[in-house]
């Protein structure tokens, strides 16, 4: 193998295409670990092939939901439990501590969502608290001022700035007219659901 030494590659005159390798090259690499491959502003990088290696992954990512009630007494904040992982990377959700603590450090979009009822047509407020690292930290409510019905569902989308170790649960508070238990809703239909991922 021979080795070129050179501090400029062109064209000859009258062309501008310039090729690297031809029919016996299988694979090019420019530089070594430790190198940086400069592009200068303005050029235009197009792409017919196959790229890899590039970007990014919306990693790690989770949704969980319950697949059965759970009970909420009267003006407690209640930690929602979850059953099941509907889809995860890598283990990504605690289902035994019902809480999702980061791997990777960057922004993530977070859903909520919490579907609330109560046989009596009580319901008066329903809230839920996002907590970050054991503190409440956002709240999304609704709130009927004279009560008096039975479903009640509440939303939540936000991006966050997240470092490792950060962790991620769900409270909720209701309060009914007869100051009586009501359940959030548990099923396959995602009635109550906690999803998130790392953006790009």
């Amino acid at each position: 193998m021979s080795k070129l030494e050179t501090n400029t590659i062109d064209t000859v005159s009258g062309t501008s295409t310039l090729q690297v390798g031809s029919t016996n090259t299988s694979t090019i690499t420019l530089g070594v670990s430790g190198d940086t491959v400069n592009i200068p502003s303005g050029v235009t990088i197009a792409n017919s092939g196959t790229a890899t290696g590039f970007g990014g992954a919306n990693t790690p990512f989770f949704q969980v939901i319950k697949t059965s009630d759970q009970s909420i007494s009267n003006a407690n904040s209640t930690k929602l439990t979850w059953d099941s992982a509907v889809t995860e990377s890598s283990s990504a959700f605690d289902l035994t501590n019902n809480k999702f603590t980061a791997t990777v450090a960057g922004k993530y979009l977070f859903s909520v969502r919490v579907g609330f009822y109560d046989s009596d047509n009580n319901l008066k407020r329903t809230t839920i608290y996002n907590y970050k690292n054991n503190s409440g930290y956002r709240t999304s409510d609704f709130f009927m001022a004279n009560g008096g019905i039975r479903n009640s569902t509440v939303y939540d989308t936000w991006i966050e700035d997240v470092a490792v170790n950060d962790y991620f649960e769900v409270y909720v508070l209701q309060n009914t007219t007869d100051s009586g238990a009501c359940n959030v809703e548990g099923g396959s239909n995602f009635e109550t659901s906690f999803s998130g991922f790392k953006l790009i």
